[in-house]
């Protein structure tokens, strides 16, 4: 089911993930650098670990295969964008452009996930699988937090 505690995990990191933008999208300019960079470092180490727990699995799922796949590319996407953002300064014009740019493929995309991805996975998995994606998002959420502080968009992963 779609209340399952992976899809809590996922919609709590959502929801903290809306959050964020809002408050990015309304602040000054001297203060979006900081702001951002802890938005950069959620948003790489969510998306590192749902591809890890969920995504990994629906890969191996064929009628959920083409969900995960875009999902990933969307992640991508999204990770471009940081990657531009990294590089733009916070006050300029450009900045502000990408960033909206940003916030809304962010926001298309966890709606989809929300509203569409999560509740057919939910159909394709039973307690336990729901139980141990869960384990392993919570398992490597932090991990993927620390390295993601270590790390900008773009760098290569071994």
């Amino acid at each position: 089911m779609a209340d399952a505690r992976i899809f809590q995990d996922l919609k709590a990191d959502h929801d903290r993930h809306r959050t964020m933008l809002a408050k990015l999208g309304d602040a000054p300019t001297e203060k979006r650098a900081d702001l951002f960079e802890e938005l950069r470092v959620e948003l790489q180490a969510h998306a590192a670990a749902e591809e890890e727990s969920l995504y990994a699995t629906m890969l191996a799922v064929p009628d959920l295969r083409d969900d995960a796949r875009h999902s990933v590319s969307e992640h991508k996407e999204v990770d471009d964008f940081l990657g531009d953002l990294v590089k733009l300064d916070p006050a300029s014009a450009e900045w502000t452009e990408t960033f909206d740019k940003m916030r809304h493929r962010y926001l298309h995309h966890i709606g989809e996930e929300e509203e569409d991805m999560f509740p057919e996975a939910a159909k394709m998995l039973n307690e336990l699988e729901e139980a141990r994606l869960a384990n392993i998002f919570e398992d490597r959420k932090p991990k993927e937090l620390e390295l993601a502080e270590e790390e900008k968009p773009g760098d290569d992963r071994d």
